[in-house]
């Protein structure tokens, strides 16, 4: 997923709406609808705050991990958060 469409869903699950990230922001409500859309070059400056609007951090991830980042983020557990917890053993015992 891109950048863009990362922002455009944390936007909607943050409740925020355009007019006040423009407010946040300083950003034109027109240029901010643009940018939303995917359809104006936008500045990283741009993206940095919009990110930090919606409560974020723009961050770039080495490929080999985006793997692990998008798995972390969608809430899955990562290595070792597979293995039951000590109060789950012992639930399961019950």
């Amino acid at each position: 997923m891109d950048f863009i469409a990362q922002l455009r869903l944390r936007r909607k699950s943050s409740g925020k709406t355009v007019p006040e990230l423009s407010r946040i922001t300083g950003i034109e409500v027109s240029n901010l609808y643009r940018t939303l859309k995917s359809e104006a070059d936008v500045r990283s400056s741009t993206l940095g705050d919009l990110a930090s609007a919606l409560d974020c951090q723009w961050v770039l991830v080495p490929k080999h991990l985006l793997p692990e980042i998008e798995r972390l983020i969608s809430g899955k557990p990562i290595g070792m958060d597979d293995a039951p917890s000590t109060v789950d053993r012992f639930l399961a015992d019950k």
